[in-house]
C-alpha cells in the first residue's frame, strides 16, 4: 500500500511537524517521509483544499451492542463507523448480553475486531453481570486485554462498591470510567429539569442528579487516590467540581460528548426522541460551561457515547423511547462546528485524538516519519453532509444537516480506508 498525502496542514500538538503543511507518504502502515515535494508515481493520492492529519481519533466510550443486540449495531458495523468518523481506537461499553464481565468476554470481542483499521478496546464491567451487586474479577480482564472498567449506562450507585473497585485498581494502576448519573434522582426523568420541562409538562432530570454522584466519586477518589474518568459530564456545576478537583490534584480526568457541546434543551420542544439521551442535553448555559470547559482542558476529552438503537425502540412516545444517539462517525463534525471560533482547532484534536491516549496509555499521538501510521486525514472549510450513515441504525438527529468538516480516511494497524 502506498499513500501520498500532498499539501496537508498537520495538526498534532507535540509533533515536530505540528502547523507545518508538508507531504506523507506512507508506505505499508510506515510513515517513510515527511517533506516537501514529495513524488510517488504508484502511491494513490490525496490532495484537497483545507487538507489536514492528525494522530487517529480516540473514542473513550463508545456501545457497538454485540453481542446480544446485533440487531442494533454488530462490532463490525461499529467499527466501520469508527473508521469513517476517523477513529482508529474506540473503546467499548461492557453493557452486552453477557455483559463484559469476564476473560473469555473480553476475548470474544478482541477476536471479532481483529483485523480491522480500527483498533477495540474492551472496557470491562465493574460489577458481576453489572448488576451492582459484587465485584466483577477485574483483574483477570485486565490481563486479557480490558483497557479500563465501567459498568457502562448503569453507572456504581453502591458507594462501598465503587470504594472497593477505586482501591482494587490501584494494584495495576486502572481506571474506573462512570457517568456521573445517580440513578434514584433521574428515575422517571425524560429530559433535563428547568424551564423548558416545565413549560413542556415532562419530567425533568435535575443537575442534582449529577453532582451528587459526582461528589461522592470525588471524594472516594481523594480517599482511595485511584483514578476516575468521569464520561458524560453535562452540567456547569459538573465541569466546575471537576476544575476545583483538580486544583486540588486528584487524578480526575473527564469526557463530553459533541452532542452536549452542540445542543440545549430546546431542541426537546419537537418532542423527536432522537434527543432522548442520558445525561440529558441541557441548558444553554451549562453547553456554553462545557465548551469553555473544553477550551480551557478542565474536560480533556470527547466520547462519542455512539448507542445505536433500531427504529421500534424511537418511534414511539417519548416517554417510552429509549436513550441514546448513534453518531460516532458525526462526532467531529458535531463537535468542530459547536466549538469553532471558541476551541482552537489544536485543542479540539488534543482533546480528540491526544489526551485520551495520555490518560490510557495508548500508543501514538504523533506524526513522525519512519513511524507506524496512526492517523486521520480530513478537510475543513467544506460543506459536508451525510444522509446514509453506515450504522445499522438510524437514531441520530444530525442526519442531513451540513458540517464545515469532512473526514477523507485513516491510516491504522497497516491499512488504510478512504472514504
Amino acid at each position: 500500500m502506498h499513500l501520498l498525502i500532498r499539501q496537508a496542514r498537520v495538526v498534532a500538538p507535540g509533533s515536530e511537524f505540528h502547523d507545518q503543511i508538508v507531504d506523507l507518504l506512507i508506505q505499508d502502515g510506515i510513515i517513510i517521509n515527511i517533506g516537501k515535494d514529495i513524488t510517488a508515481p504508484d502511491a494513490r493520492l490525496l490532495e484537497a483544499e483545507g487538507l489536514c492529519v492528525s494522530p487517529g481519533f480516540v473514542d473513550v466510550f463508545a456501545d457497538y451492542r454485540e453481542p446480544g443486540f446485533e440487531h442494533k449495531e454488530t462490532i463490525a458495523s461499529g467499527l466501520d463507523c469508527a473508521a469513517v468518523g476517523g477513529f482508529t481506537h474506540v473503546l467499548v461499553a461492557p453493557n452486552t448480553h453477557p455483559a463484559t464481565t469476564s476473560k473469555a468476554a473480553v476475548q470474544y470481542l478482541l477476536k471479532k475486531a481483529h483485523g480491522h483499521a480500527v483498533s477495540l478496546h474492551p472496557l470491562g464491567a465493574v460489577t458481576r453481570d453489572i448488576e451492582g451487586k459484587a465485584l466483577a474479577e477485574m483483574m483477570d480482564m485486565h490481563g486479557n486485554g480490558a483497557i479500563a472498567f465501567t459498568d457502562g449506562w448503569k453507572p456504581v450507585q453502591n458507594s462501598n462498591l465503587m470504594l472497593k473497585a477505586l482501591e482494587y485498581l490501584n494494584a495495576f494502576e486502572g481506571t474506573v470510567i462512570q457517568i456521573p448519573a445517580d440513578a434514584a434522582l433521574s428515575e422517571g426523568g425524560l429530559m433535563h429539569e428547568g424551564p423548558v420541562s416545565t413549560r413542556l409538562g415532562m419530567a425533568g432530570i435535575p443537575v442534582l442528579a449529577e453532582t451528587i454522584l459526582l461528589h461522592r466519586d470525588i471524594e472516594l477518589l481523594r480517599y482511595t487516590g485511584s483514578h476516575l474518568h468521569v464520561t458524560g459530564i453535562s452540567s456547569a456545576a459538573g465541569v466546575d467540581m471537576i476544575r476545583r478537583a483538580k486544583a486540588e490534584g486528584l487524578n480526575i480526568t473527564c469526557s463530553v460528548t459533541p452532542y452536549h457541546l452542540a445542543l440545549n434543551d430546546e431542541v426537546l420542544t419537537t418532542y423527536n426522541s432522537h434527543y432522548k439521551v442520558n445525561p440529558p442535553i441541557r441548558s444553554e448555559a451549562d453547553r456554553q460551561a462545557l465548551v469553555a470547559g473544553l477550551a480551557d482542558g478542565t474536560i480533556d476529552c470527547i466520547a462519542s457515547h455512539h448507542r445505536p438503537q433500531e427504529w421500534d425502540a424511537k418511534a414511539k412516545e417519548f416517554e417510552y423511547a429509549s436513550d441514546g444517539m448513534n453518531v460516532q462517525e458525526m462526532a467531529f463534525s458535531i463537535a468542530y462546528d459547536a466549538v469553532n471560533g471558541a476551541v482552537p482547532l489544536e485543542r479540539l484534536i488534543d482533546a480528540i485524538a491526544v489526551r485520551p491516549r495520555q490518560i490510557l496509555g495508548l500508543p501514538g499521538g504523533g506524526i513522525s516519519a519512519q513511524a507506524q501510521a496512526d492517523i486521520c486525514i480530513f478537510v475543513t472549510g467544506t460543506q459536508n453532509t451525510v444522509e446514509r450513515p453506515r450504522s445499522l441504525s438510524a437514531n441520530n438527529p444530525f442526519i442531513g444537516k451540513s458540517f464545515s468538516t469532512r473526514v477523507l480516511g485513516i491510516v491504522n494497524n497497516g491499512k488504510y480506508t478512504i472514504n
